[in-house]
């Protein structure tokens, strides 16, 4: 799988932009602020349906202009592909696959497949447990469209609930109306914790080895997945806690409050590991789901580097550019690094400057 062609219009600092990639390294060069990271954000866009710097289609559109264009075309299986979004100011994102229009953004998923690694990813193992549920979240939506539509329905459940909650503070409801969400968020509680315990116990076997190839065989990795009630506990625990939930107002059990517990030679680095350790977790899981991405699905992913270059030593450096060989790569940074110049790339060097994309 690999990206031909993409095509902006209005989308963020570009007006009209045709650019043809090549099926391996692609380097996007230019000062911050320039709009390297636009171009990933659009591909990651007809990967996923949604961006990830925003949760506002109508920031991605051009200042001045009410709607905006990306076309991304690609190779899949031997075949050409095509996809069409169209974003609008106050409207629902338009899409369409080779030219057939389709109602839900979820039937993107799967037709293009892509991993992102950016700085804040790099802060994946020190912060919050909210990025890395978003992290599992949006890699085994790639892999599972049944996971996406579970999920979503999971979250509409629980923000009917929430709100139930937050009324039930000020008046006496009837709480049968609460039975009714109970019921529902622990049947769709349970297929999330089911398919996300799969997705981790693949995952922690396939990190293991990236983590010792990165390190040097120095130190090992643990993955484990942190659930806040298990299937079999989750009715009991969530009614359990009913008055605790009317008091604070918000659901106090499910999987919207699980965690990866990541540990280095049995030592929880998400509080006590150092900024090195963090940093070859956080790239070895990404990885790692490159490599869960071509077991599954028998495709090998774009990979999406977002100025993470530099933010790297030498010997990660050079990992990275061995891993990447055999995988498309679009890579943005300020200034092409020593290490990148010791291979024959000139002709995979785009230059960005506010808005415009040349070779030369």
């Amino acid at each position: 799988m690999h990206i031909n062609n993409l095509i902006l219009k209005n989308f963020r600092s570009y007006e009209n932009l045709n650019i043809k990639l090549n099926d391996r390294l692609n380097i996007f060069v230019g000062n911050n602020a320039m709009g390297k990271t636009n171009i990933l954000e659009s591909i990651y866009l007809c990967a996923t349906g949604k961006s990830h710097r925003t949760n506002y289609d109508k920031e991605m559109i051009s200042w001045n202009e009410n709607e905006s264009h990306i076309q991304l075309n690609f190779e899949k299986d031997n075949r050409e592909e095509r996809i069409n979004l169209n974003l609008r100011k106050n409207y629902k994102k338009g899409a369409a696959i080779n030219g057939i229009v389709i109602t839900k953004i979820a039937d993107l998923i799967g037709n293009l497949n892509v991993v992102i690694f950016s700085p804040e990813d790099l802060r994946l193992i020190k912060d919050g447990p909210g990025g890395r549920r978003k992290y599992i979240n949006t890699e085994i939506s790639q892999i599972s469209k049944i996971y996406f539509y579970n999920l979503n329905k999971y979250n509409k459940i629980l923000k009917q609930r929430n709100n139930l909650l937050k009324r039930m503070n000020y008046k006496d409801y009837d709480r049968d109306s609460l039975e009714v969400w109970n019921v529902q968020l622990i049947e769709e509680g349970k297929k999330i914790i089911d398919l996300r315990e799969e997705y981790i116990n693949k995952l922690k076997v396939i990190v293991k080895d990236v983590y010792k190839n990165i390190s040097g065989d120095k130190e090992e990795i643990e993955l484990d997945y942190e659930k806040s009630t298990t299937t079999e506990k989750f009715e009991i625990n969530l009614n359990r806690n009913i008055e605790k939930d009317i008091r604070q107002g918000y659901s106090s059990v499910g999987p919207h409050l699980d965690d990866i517990v990541i540990k280095i030679n049995n030592v929880d680095i998400r509080k006590y590991g150092s900024q090195g350790q963090q940093r070859t977790a956080a790239l070895s899981l990404k990885f790692a789901e490159i490599e869960l991405i071509k077991k599954e699905l028998n495709e090998v992913p774009i990979l999406l580097l977002d100025d993470v270059f530099s933010e790297l030593d030498r010997n990660r450096q050079k990992y990275l550019l061995k891993y990447i060989e055999e995988v498309q790569t679009i890579l943005t940074c300020t200034g092409v690094e020593d290490i990148l110049k010791e291979y024959d790339i000139k002709n995979n060097i785009f230059y960005v400057n506010n808005g415009i994309v040349s070779k030369t």
